[in-house]
């Protein structure tokens, strides 16, 4: 099984970090799909990160139509998500945040860095960092209430994703969401970070 794209994404991270936690060998293959994008037409011709090869050779794609497949691989010996419809539920919430915020920091990135300066529109960009700060305040008020287990036998698919979305967005987008504003968070990130299956998976 091969997991196709850049680490620097965080839907390419959270699955790579998924796979471990789930003790699902693969293979990471960094292929871009800006500067080798070619190669990964020949792989998907989609060019979409990330891409999953199955060992039949399917190609699936979606970060989280491929952990939907990861975990029915994984099942019964380990799952990140829990099985209790209430803690389930809360666990969903915090992955729509995480992505909403992976999302909204995508799009100011792509906005900033491959639109020309005038051809920018400021009231779009001001729009989506709205979007982006009420998903980073709701997350910290979320973990204000319920804290997320931070260590490799309980982390669940919430606490990967909130993890990987906060370090994308500091490392793309610095000084735009405050780090002292989201004390939690940030404390949370860098727990998470030292776990040896986030460190093999570097975003960089």
């Amino acid at each position: 099984m091969q997991l196709i794209g850049m680490l620097d994404s965080p839907y390419v991270r959270r699955v790579a970090i998924s796979l471990q936690l789930l003790g699902i060998p693969f293979e990471h293959r960094s292929v871009s799909v800006f500067s080798t994008f070619e190669q990964f037409r020949q792989i998907n011709p989609v060019v979409k990160a990330p891409s999953l090869v199955c060992d039949d050779g399917e190609v699936l794609m979606e970060s989280s139509l491929i952990l939907d497949y990861a975990e029915a691989l994984a099942a019964p010996r380990k799952s990140l998500m829990p099985a209790a419809i209430g803690e389930r539920q809360h666990v969903l919430r915090l992955i729509g945040l995480s992505l909403a915020a992976c999302e909204k920091s995508v799009q100011i990135v792509y906005e900033r860095n491959l639109r020309p300066a005038e051809k920018q529109h400021e009231p779009w960009v001001d729009r989506v960092q709205g979007q982006l700060f009420a998903a980073y305040q709701a997350l910290e008020q979320e973990l204000r209430s319920k804290p997320l287990a931070v260590d490799s036998n309980s982390i669940n698919q919430a606490g990967v994703s909130v993890a990987v979305a906060w370090q994308f967005t500091q490392m793309m987008l610095p000084g735009v969401v405050k780090i002292a504003d989201h004390p939690l968070l940030q404390a949370f990130s860098e727990q998470a970070e030292q776990l040896a299956e986030f460190v093999a998976a570097p975003p960089v």
